[in-house]
């Protein structure tokens, strides 16, 4: 009997031992793809005037790359707090939708493991953890996706870190140029949907024209981008309502 309940514990550590394995190497690409982008954000913000501590801790509680990068050019901006912390909820709120749609499809996890990889779910992480839907029904299958998404979270935040050491040393005029980046990142964000549907290329130049003519009439960056973003999504509604009635 105890060399059979030794042989279940070791099969036990062993199962999970494979689990966490097989996530890291599932995230190990966004790993690679989180780390430059993390570095470019930590110069980026660094440049907008805030310390390592703070630039780390935001990748830290806040784990969403566009809104961090759009934060960092409101704080350089000069926006209100109150500016940079709505634009940045209406620039995650997919991530609602993302959280139920991930919820559903690892209907086999318990509750409890859910709401905590919820926290760590990206536009990246989702789509992996979409790919592997059968680890959902595997033993210790939590274990994996929380694996892949520490791994895409570490990479994120350490290369933040370094990104605000490196804000520190290189000159003024190449961290500067650095700023591309960020339309950039939107910019490769945008094209792969604009190629599966033309429509999203329509309601994101009407949201470009709307956050123009606010600025115009005087209105501050944070609250053009909240109004821009929010009615151009109604345009979306109706866009994107005709292909489905097609």
């Amino acid at each position: 009997m105890e060399v059979k309940t030794a042989e279940q514990q070791y099969n036990t550590t062993s199962s999970r031992i494979h689990m966490i394995r097989a996530g890291a190497i599932a995230g190990f690409p966004i790993f690679l793809g989180y780390l430059p982008i993390a570095i470019t954000y930590g110069v980026l913000a660094s440049q907008a005037g805030l310390s390592i501590f703070e630039l780390t801790m935001m990748s830290v509680l806040v784990f969403a790359g566009a809104s961090q990068f759009m934060g960092a050019q409101m704080i350089m901006g000069g926006s209100a707090l109150l500016e940079i912390v709505v634009a940045t909820f209406v620039l995650n709120f997919r991530h609602f939708v993302m959280s139920l749609s991930f919820m559903n499809r690892l209907k086999p996890l318990a509750l409890k493991p859910k709401l905590a990889l919820s926290l760590g779910l990206t536009d990246e992480t989702f789509t992996v953890s979409s790919l592997h839907p059968k680890e959902a029904k595997m033993p210790h299958g939590a274990l994996f996706y929380g694996s892949l998404i520490l791994v895409s979270y570490f990479s994120w935040v350490g290369g933040s870190f370094l990104g605000g050491v490196l804000g520190e040393i290189i000159p003024d005029r190449l961290s500067l140029s650095m700023g591309i980046a960020l339309y950039a990142m939107f910019i490769g964000l945008l094209v792969p949907s604009v190629k599966k549907e033309w429509r999203i290329g329509v309601i994101a130049i009407i949201s470009m024209l709307i956050n123009y003519v606010f600025i115009l009439n005087g209105v501050s960056e944070g609250w053009s981008v909240v109004f821009a973003t929010v009615i151009a999504s109604f345009f979306g509604i109706f866009l994107l309502r005709e292909e489905g009635a097609a």
